[in-house]
């Protein structure tokens, strides 16, 4: 067995077993998957690459953290490029959600306050509405500030956390295979990860089961775009600033909408999925006939530079 199977051996069944094995400790001790609960363990979920691929890379093979796994903070265009991508997609799966039968447009945000009401009182929701009135701005706006402040902030640093396994550690041992092989099987594998989390509700509530299957193929459709730029900035950091970003500004998909079900509408579903097809093909078209370093020349160059030649 050669010496990259062992580190990715180890780096998987370190991060399965203990990931798989909170959900399973969380729910045994009584552990409620609402709102809050998810979300704390979610954060505390998406930690975990990060620290086994630590513990692997430095621990146990004694490696080089910095370099090899692309810890960098040397800001170029590419940054700017993960932080502005997600919201542009949000918006585009919004679009594409307005294609399908029976989905409208809701400017008013009812459908926000309607989903409010078992978490809310009456009295909290008609509050939100004043105020809501009282600005000058539409909240959609606030929100995406909002959002695009959270990306690279506090967003970041908890998507950091799956991004020095994931496009770190992972992307680093199966450079080897190519861009669009090693994307595709680090996409499968982030998504067979996410699946306790989405049995219990994460991301696709009304169809927990089927979810299981959208998120593994949704990963593998968006890991592209990951690997990308983070092959491309040199840097996980953009990667988790991508991430980040995704997650605060998802909802805005949803946001103006009505109609549908969370595997048809929103980035998470069929309408994110065609948005980020659409974003692979012209991946495929700048990386093969603009750009002039392509993905596979950056990738030679690191391995290269790993082996000394």
């Amino acid at each position: 067995m050669s010496l990259r199977f062992k580190k990715i051996l180890l780096f998987l069944g370190l991060t399965f077993f203990v990931n798989y094995s909170m959900v399973y400790v969380y729910l045994a001790l009584g552990g409620k998957f609402d709102n809050i609960g998810i979300a704390l363990l979610g954060l505390a979920y998406m930690l975990v690459p990060m620290i086994t691929a630590i513990i692997v890379q430095k621990a146990i093979f004694k490696e080089a953290l910095v370099k090899p796994l692309g810890i960098s903070f040397k800001i170029n265009a590419w940054f700017f490029f993960a932080w502005f991508l997600p919201p542009l997609i949000a918006v585009a799966a919004m679009g594409v959600s307005l294609l399908f039968p029976g989905i409208t447009f809701t400017p008013d945000m009812s459908v926000l306050f309607n989903s409010l009401q078992g978490t809310l009182t009456p009295e909290q929701i008609e509050l939100m509405k004043k105020q809501l009135v009282d600005i000058t701005v539409h909240p959609f706006w606030l929100m995406l500030i909002q959002g695009l402040i959270a990306g690279t902030t506090i967003n970041a640093i908890f998507a950091f956390g799956e991004e020095l396994g994931w496009r770190g550690f992972l992307q680093k041992e199966l450079n080897f295979l190519g861009f669009w092989k090693s994307s595709s099987l680090i996409g499968l594998i982030w998504g067979i990860w996410h699946a306790p989390l989405i049995l219990q509700g994460l991301n696709y509530p009304q169809h927990p089961q089927i979810g299981v299957l959208m998120m593994v193929a949704w990963t593998i459709i968006i890991a592209p775009l990951f690997s990308y730029i983070r092959l491309k900035s040199r840097s996980v950091i953009a990667a988790s600033i991508f991430h980040g970003t995704i997650n605060a500004t998802a909802g805005l998909a949803v946001l103006l909408i009505s109609g549908g079900d969370d595997l048809l509408i929103g980035v998470t579903g069929l309408a994110g999925f065609i948005v980020f097809g659409i974003a692979n093909i012209a991946l495929f078209i700048f990386d093969r006939f603009i750009t002039r370093e392509p993905v596979n020349e950056i990738i030679k160059n690191i391995s290269n530079s790993e082996t000394g030649g």
